[in-house]
């Protein structure tokens, strides 16, 4: 594993986000700033295995897209999320920093869970099966994505 994508999202992602503004609209997308921190809160629940969601990709196609999320090709700027709705999800916390204060446990219990247990895998709706590397690589490369989203980095 890289340790620079584990630095980067223990040190250097929240607190970029944390920069923005509640209602901060991105260079593209319908969603606002808070709702980004949420729905990379909820990403994050997935990838610990706090939340589960049924899976979304057939498996006919599940091979092509495990090998997209595992490259370096970033997401492209208005990918569909089938797990979304197409207006955003509502605001879930009373403020930003509420919203911010809930992506860090999360990232937090993220990393405590697998260093209990190095050898856990979660399940992605999207992606299948997913050990410790691989929900790191999606969730700094889904990072980046969102942070060049609000122009937090280039």
């Amino acid at each position: 594993m890289e340790d620079n994508k584990i630095k980067f999202l223990k040190n250097q992602f929240i607190p970029l986000l944390a920069s923005l503004d509640a209602k901060t609209k991105g260079q593209w997308g319908i969603l606002n700033a808070q709702q980004v921190v949420e729905h990379l809160s909820k990403s994050i629940q997935v990838a610990s295995g706090k939340v589960k969601i049924p899976p979304v990709t057939a498996e006919e196609h599940l091979l092509k897209v495990r090998n997209f999320m595992l490259s370096d090709k970033p997401f492209k700027e208005n990918s569909k999320n089938p797990l979304m709705r197409d207006d955003g999800d509502p605001i879930q916390h009373a403020s930003m920093q509420e919203a911010i204060e809930e992506l860090t446990t999360e990232l937090n219990y993220f990393f405590a869970i697998f260093e209990k247990n190095n050898t856990l895998t979660t399940n992605n709706p999207l992606f299948g099966t997913l050990n410790f590397e691989e929900n790191t690589h999606l969730l700094y490369k889904h990072a980046l994505h969102h942070l060049k989203q609000f122009n937090l980095i280039a």
